[in-house]
């Protein structure tokens, strides 16, 4: 099967959102074994809406399509799809239902033009998706299309623009609905790994990516470390898993020495899965990442198990005062240096009473950079009951002045290290 992502909505195509939902489609494809070449936007229009469908029509079997299922009058992706395959719109009682059961439920009047998003093509070979986060439903549309039926059989696949809803809908509808055309299964594993650049990564690899067709190993960059996806297929899930350990273990035996986890979707969700687990609990002490590792920290589900404070001392008056560095530290090294970012890890495990403590403190730009310490000097602080030590770090690297991006690294590296303590721990 070959699938193409289409997004409809002008905001998407003017850039006043970001389009979350064609990623995490082409993972989700990804992961499914089903190859998928192109992705476009295209605004609320029926003409150009058209012109769109056709093409990617023409180059898949199926198009995979996000917003324009909403009430309005320029929510027309329905229509436009429907009317490819020669189809027309008939009322679909059970999702009028559960649209009347949402308002009520909400408290809201029900407007008549919410009645448009329970219309339905009529015909066989449509399936219609329940929506239990909106009122929109989505729904599936496979036969000949009107004007082309050389093309043979097509589907179409529409599914609500917020991400919230799309997401859910994918997972519970549209994935066992694509698993239903394939008489394989496929199973992928995800591998993170810091420390180590994809070009690095795919270098020590690369013998083995050109030789193994079934499983396979696809790097992709993320900011600041690189992800493998180990995917492999058979007639069932267990044989199909069977197939990805070899693979994975060949990447262990290069590169184990960056994996920091298999299938824990980002450093934050490993870091508090481990300490969970080890039933350890982390602090944090942070200046020039604001707050930016407890905000991840914080994000994960279940965080308060292991994460009890996170102190943001840009100040150096707060520094001495909350978290005890001393006044001759940062008179004699400064704030950036080695010496304040142990004391502030040190005073955060005290005063936090935590098993590991983590700091930062450096110059994020894009101003405040001297020869002696650049823009893009970080260093981070490790406290445990073993000691102290820190860490320094060059993060400035071809986008010195981008801000964000120093932030960010410095965060991950904090992460990691948090993640290596406690596996001493």
């Amino acid at each position: 099967m070959k699938a193409e992502i289409l997004c409809v909505g002008t905001e998407i195509l003017l850039g006043d959102i970001v389009n979350t939902n064609a990623q995490f489609i082409a993972r989700r494809l990804a992961a499914m074994g089903i190859e998928s070449y192109n992705q476009s936007v295209v605004g609320d229009n029926p003409g150009r809406l058209r012109d769109s469908l056709e093409i990617a029509f023409s180059r898949a079997d199926t198009v995979i399509m996000t917003g324009g299922l909403g009430p309005t009058y320029d929510d027309l992706t329905k229509e436009t799809a429907a009317d490819f395959f020669g189809r027309s719109l008939a009322m679909h009682a059970p999702s009028l239902k559960r649209i009347e059961d949402f308002f009520k439920k909400v408290g809201r009047e029900m407007t008549e033009n919410n009645k448009k998003q329970a219309m339905m093509p009529e015909g066989d070979g449509v399936t219609v998706f329940e929506n239990h986060n909106g009122t929109a439903p989505g729904l599936a549309v496979r036969g000949l299309l009107k004007q082309k039926p050389e093309w043979g059989v097509k589907t179409a696949i529409l599914l609500p623009g917020p991400p919230r809803e799309m997401k859910a809908m994918f997972t519970e509808s549209v994935e066992p609905y694509l698993a239903g055309f394939s008489e394989r299964v496929f199973v992928s594993h995800e591998m993170h790994l810091f420390g180590i650049g994809e070009s690095a990564a795919e270098a020590k690899l690369i013998d083995v990516m050109e030789s193994m067709t079934n499983p396979t190993i696809a790097p992709y960059a993320k900011e600041g470390e690189v992800l493998l996806r180990v995917t492999a297929s058979a007639e069932d899930a267990e044989k199909a898993d069977a197939l990805t350990r070899p693979a994975m273990d060949i990447v262990y035996d290069r590169l184990g020495q960056y994996v920091y986890g298999v299938d824990v979707g980002s450093l934050q969700n490993a870091a508090v899965r481990l300490l969970t687990e080890k039933k350890l609990t982390v602090a944090t002490a942070e200046s020039c990442t604001g707050g930016l590792i407890a905000r991840r920290i914080t994000d994960v589900p279940g965080a308060s198990e292991v994460f009890g404070m996170g102190a943001v001392c840009y100040a150096n008056e707060i520094k001495m005062k909350l978290l005890g560095v001393s006044a001759d530290t940062l008179e004699k090294y400064g704030a950036v240096s080695h010496q304040t970012a142990e004391e502030m890890a040190e005073g955060a495990r005290r005063v936090a009473g935590a098993d590991i403590a983590v700091s930062t403190t450096g110059i994020a730009g894009p101003g405040g950079g001297t020869p002696e310490k650049p823009v893009g000097l970080v260093y981070i602080g490790l406290a445990t009951a073993k000691g102290c030590e820190s860490f320094e770090l060059h993060l400035a690297r071809g986008y010195s002045s981008d801000r964000e991006m120093i932030r960010w690294l410095a965060a991950s590296n904090a992460l990691h290290k948090v993640i290596e303590a406690a596996k001493t721990l």
